[in-house]
C-alpha cells in the first residue's frame, strides 16, 4: 500500500479518503442489484430501469458542482458531495419499493458524478507540477478501493440473507461518511476569483467540448470487458466460466500497479493525445483477438483472451493517463473544476451507453461488429491529435479573463 500512495501530507491523504470511498462503492456495484432483487424485492427489469434513470440523471451533476468547487473552495464542496454519497446508501437500507429506490439510487450516481469534478481543484494544487501524474496515483487507488470493495461484498453475497446484504449497503454507507471526515482534515483550498465573462465557459470552449466527445467514445471501452466479454465468452467460446472472473483480476492488477507509471511519462498535450491514438490502435488489436475466439479451441481460447485483456487494459491506462493530461493542460486555471465536470459528462454517457452498443454490435451482430467496434476506437484516436492542436490554437487567440474578487 505505501508503494501505490503518494508522497505523505495532503497529497496522501486525499488518496486515503479516495480509498476508503471506493471501497464502499465496490461493495455497492458488487452487491447492490443483488440487494435490489432479493430484499427490496424489485423485479429484475425495475432495477435495470432505475439504474439507468440514475445513471441519466448523474450526468448532468458534475458541471454545477465542479463549477462551485472552483468558486467556493473545493474542500467542503468534495466533502459534501461524499455526505451525499452517505445519505443515498443510507436511504437506500430504508428503500421500501421503485420510486424510493429511483430517488436514493440516482442521488448516490449523481453523488458519485459530482466527486471527482469536486476533488480536481484539489487534484491540481496537491498534484503541483504534475496535477496528471497524481490523479494517475488516485485512478491505480480507485481500483484497489474498488476491488476491496468486491472482496467485502463476496462475503454478503454467499449468506445470502437479508442482514447481510443491509449490512453491506450500510457499510458502504459508512464509508462515504468516514471519507468525508478525512477531507475535512485537509488544508483548505482557496477559492479561484471569477472571470468577468461567462459563467459556464466551459459550455463554450468548442474543441474541449468536442475532446470530450470523444473521451466518451472512447469510455465505450470501459464496458468491453464487463459487459461484453462476458456474454461472448458464456455464448460463443469453449473458455471456462472461471475466466469471466478472471478477466477483472488481470485487468485491475495491471491498472493498480501500472496506471502511475503511465501516467508520469505523459507531460505535454501532444503526448496525452498520442496516448489516445496508441490507445485506439491497442483496442482494436484487442477487439479483433476476442473475435478470433469463436469457435477457438479451449486452449486457443485462453491464449487469446489472456493477449486481448492484457492489450485492452494497456489501451485503458494509456487512455485514462491521456486524459488526465489533457483534461488538466486544457482547462484554464480558474475553471478547472467546471472543465472537469465537462469532461467527466463524456466518461458518463460513454459508460452508459456502452453496454448497449457493445451488446446489439458484438454480441447479436457477432464478429463482424467487434471489428466495427475497434475501427471506432481507432478511429476516435486518430481524430483527438487534431483537436487537441486546435483546441491549443483556440487558447493561443483566446483573451486572457478578467477576475473579480
Amino acid at each position: 500500500m505505501p508503494a501505490l500512495l503518494p508522497r505523505g501530507g495532503p497529497p496522501r491523504l486525499l488518496a486515503v479518503a479516495t480509498l476508503v470511498t471506493m471501497t464502499g462503492y465496490g461493495v455497492y456495484l458488487t452487491a447492490g442489484v443483488l440487494y435490489f432483487t432479493r430484499v427490496v424485492q424489485l423485479p429484475a427489469g425495475q432495477v435495470g430501469a432505475g439504474l439507468t434513470i440514475a445513471g441519466a440523471v448523474s450526468l448532468s451533476a458534475g458541471i454545477p458542482f465542479g463549477h462551485l468547487a472552483d468558486r467556493h473552495g473545493a474542500r467542503p464542496v468534495y466533502a459534501l458531495t461524499l455526505v451525499l454519497g452517505a445519505v443515498s446508501m443510507a436511504g437506500l437500507c430504508l428503500a421500501q419499493g421503485f420510486w424510493s429506490f429511483v430517488v436514493f439510487a440516482s442521488l448516490g450516481a449523481a453523488a458519485q458524478t459530482a466527486g471527482p469534478a469536486a476533488r480536481s481543484p484539489l487534484v491540481q494544487e496537491y498534484g503541483g507540477d504534475r496535477p496528471a501524474e497524481f490523479r494517475g496515483y488516485l485512478r491505480s487507488v480507485t481500483n484497489l478501493g474498488i476491488a476491496l470493495g468486491a472482496l467485502l461484498a463476496g462475503w454478503g453475497v454467499a449468506a445470502d440473507t437479508r442482514f447481510a446484504y443491509l449490512l453491506l449497503i450500510a457499510g458502504s454507507a459508512v464509508s462515504y461518511a468516514a471519507s468525508a471526515a478525512v477531507v475535512l482534515f485537509l488544508p483548505p483550498v482557496p477559492p479561484k476569483p471569477a472571470g468577468t465573462g461567462p459563467r459556464w465557459v466551459a459550455l463554450r470552449d468548442r474543441p474541449y467540448l468536442v475532446l470530450t466527445v470523444l473521451d466518451g467514445v472512447m469510455a465505450i471501452q470501459y464496458r468491453v470487458l464487463t459487459a461484453a466479454v462476458p456474454l461472448w465468452l458464456v455464448a460463443r467460446t469453449t473458455a471456462p466460466g472461471w475466466t469471466v472472473s478472471g478477466v477483472m483480476v488481470v485487468n485491475t492488477v495491471i491498472v493498480v500497479f501500472f496506471q502511475v507509471r503511465a501516467s508520469r511519462r505523459i507531460e505535454t498535450t501532444r503526448s496525452g493525445a498520442v496516448a489516445f491514438r496508441r490507445a485506439g490502435f491497442a483496442f482494436f488489436a484487442a477487439c479483433v483477438a476476442i473475435a478470433a475466439m469463436a469457435g477457438a479451441p479451449a486452449w486457443l481460447a485462453l491464449v487469446l483472451l489472456l493477449a486481448a485483456v492484457v492489450v485492452h487494459t494497456v489501451g485503458e491506462i494509456w487512455q485514462a493517463a491521456g486524459g488526465f493530461e489533457l483534461s488538466f493542460a486544457l482547462a484554464p486555471a480558474h475553471a478547472v473544476g467546471q472543465y472537469q465536470g465537462l469532461f467527466g459528462m463524456g466518461l458518463g454517457l460513454g459508460v452508459t451507453l456502452g453496454p448497449a452498443v457493445l451488446i446489439a454490435l458484438c454480441i447479436t451482430w457477432g464478429t463482424p461488429g467487434w471489428w466495427v467496434v475497434g475501427g471506432l476506437f481507432v478511429a476516435t484516436g486518430l481524430a483527438v491529435p487534431a483537436v487537441v492542436r486546435w483546441a491549443e490554437r483556440d487558447r493561443a487567440h483566446r483573451p486572457e479573463p478578467a477576475f473579480t474578487e
